[in-house]
């Protein structure tokens, strides 16, 4: 299978990923956005529980970084939709978005990179960060205590965390312990947003969130100013 040329506009396409085909899904900034040199990718949760790239927080937080000026990139971990192989606990995981950003940074040479997940997509691009070394990383319900984070390395680059203080998948004092042990390591730039009467899946706080994010990664745009976050 030829590797495809990283497309100028909306498109689903197949790449040659270390387990098989893997499913890739790439959007343009929003009509209404000045376009940035930036792409986002963005990761899914538990394909064993049903996550996929067409999540809606996933969904939601690619929009939301579109309507910024960025290019998003959503792809399906192995095992799930259209990308073959099957589910590895994170490990095989891990390699799938190596071969993404690798695939993203040949595309687009001088375009940031900034590095996104909900949930144990999460878990496996805070894995990846030190190696693949975004310009910026956005977590969304990160699973500690679910989740081997004890072995995460604590991200250097600029942060933003999002929990929702109502979640009844991860707990999250226990993200809340685990970001008030590792942020003070790195200094400034780490920021944990907390969303009250908020559930695992932000039923009823999608819009929230949109907000949450366009607030949290303003300052971090390249390119120039951005517009006030809706």
């Amino acid at each position: 299978m030829n590797t495809p040329a990283f497309p100028d506009t909306a498109a689903t396409l197949s790449l040659p990923g270390p387990a098989g085909t893997l499913e890739v899904a790439v959007d343009p900034p929003e009509a209404d956005a000045s376009p940035r040199p930036l792409v986002a990718v963005i990761c899914h949760p538990l394909p064993t529980e049903g996550g996929t790239m067409h999540n809606k927080v996933v969904t939601m937080a690619a929009r939301a970084l579109r309507e910024l000026g960025a290019t998003t990139v959503r792809f399906n971990f192995r095992g799930t939709g259209g990308s073959e192989g099957t589910f590895d606990h994170g490990e095989g995981e891990l390699d799938d978005l190596r071969t993404v950003v690798s695939w993203v940074r040949s595309g687009r040479p001088d375009a940031a990179l900034w590095l996104g997940g909900f949930s144990f997509g999460s878990y496996v691009s805070l894995r990846g960060a030190a190696e693949l070394k975004p310009d910026l990383l956005l977590s969304i319900a990160p699973p500690a205590g679910r989740w081997a984070f004890e072995q995460i390395e604590t991200p250097t680059m600029p942060w933003l965390v999002i929990q929702g203080e109502e979640d009844e998948i991860v707990d999250p004092q226990a993200v809340y312990d685990w970001f008030a042990k590792v942020a003070p390591q790195r200094g400034e730039g780490a920021e944990l947003v907390r969303m009250p009467e908020t559930s695992h899946f932000f039923h009823r706080k999608l819009m929230d969130l949109r907000g949450a994010i366009k607030h949290g990664v303003q300052r971090y745009l390249p390119g120039g100013t951005s517009d006030h976050p809706a």
